[in-house]
């Protein structure tokens, strides 16, 4: 999902390059991925920024993946919905996948183009997908968790979903936190009224990153309508449609089923601009070990 690149940086071509080589964080991911076993990747893209990211990051993965590019874009709508008059704000994640469902044809893992998830997560993901079948119309996902402390910075707060798993070790709920950040008391999130909670370092979060067979993609289709239907009535201009969301409805409605992945890797992003230094720091400590070649596709 890279569709909301351009606005968080200012437009593709000023986005910040972290690796030794000028390599950009989604460099990393598609390596990752790519020696994990997957072969083809789907660029969730704005068609204003197609140019620029087929010359940067698509051209440099032409020899390496199939690419696929796909286009969020504000009407694509179902029939009969209108995007609201001056509503700039992209329509969310599962709107995002939504847009890339005409050039899926196999099970497939999510991610954010921004976010570094490390080598196990892709791994991981990957061997769970190769054996995914849905059984009896019960979707049978995964979804990829990291500790709560491995996904913070020191820089401002952060918004992380927190996972809560059944005995079995499948997911049972995912609790949107719109305002983490680490105190001189713990980590801590802000939640209803501005009261303060402590979060365990250890508490699993989600980092969007998904694995999903293609019966996902025509539940969320489903349930878009109903989604829309609210969203234009209480809040037409920033309503989204997550896919922790649709995730929550279909595990409610018993219609899937979610195994927790645990990954132990460190997440990194640029959250804020203070952030790049470390990633940028990390990257390159990581291809000194030799866990990366540099440049990274060569």
């Amino acid at each position: 999902m890279a569709a909301g690149m351009g606005s968080r940086y200012g437009g593709l071509k000023q986005m910040d390059p972290v690796g030794p080589n000028g390599e950009f964080i989604i460099d990393y991911s598609l390596y990752d991925a790519r020696r994990a076993g997957f072969e083809t990747v789907v660029f969730i893209i704005k068609h204003e920024m197609e140019a620029a990211f087929r010359e940067t990051v698509g051209k440099r993965l032409a020899e390496k993946m199939k690419v696929r590019y796909a286009f969020q874009q504000l009407d694509f709508l179902p029939e009969g919905y209108q995007v609201p008059k001056d509503r700039i704000k992209p329509w969310g994640t599962g709107h995002a996948v939504l847009s890339a469902g005409s050039e899926i044809d196999a099970p497939f893992a999510v991610i954010n183009a921004d976010d570094y998830y490390g080598v196990s997560a892709f791994q991981t993901i990957f061997d769970f997908l190769s054996q995914a079948r849905d059984r009896n119309g019960v979707g049978n996902y995964c979804m990829v968790g990291y500790l709560l402390k491995n996904t913070v910075t020191e820089n401002g707060s952060v918004s992380r979903g927190v996972c809560e798993m059944n005995l079995a070790g499948y997911l049972s709920q995912v609790t949107e936190h719109t305002h983490i950040e680490p105190t001189p008391d713990g980590i801590q999130s802000t939640i209803d009224n501005g009261v303060m909670i402590t979060l365990s370092e250890d508490t699993i979060v989600s980092m969007n990153l998904w694995g999903f067979t293609t019966s996902f993609l025509t539940a969320a289709e489903q349930r878009f309508s109903v989604f829309l239907d609210d969203a234009l009535a209480n809040n037409p201009m920033k309503g989204e449609y997550f896919l922790p969301a649709i995730v929550s409805q279909l595990l409610n409605e018993k219609k899937a089923s979610v195994k927790l992945l645990k990954s132990k890797d460190k997440w990194y992003g640029v959250t804020y601009q203070e952030d790049r230094p470390t990633v940028v720091a990390a990257l390159s400590e990581m291809t000194v070990a030799g866990i990366y070649p540099a440049p990274l596709w060569e």
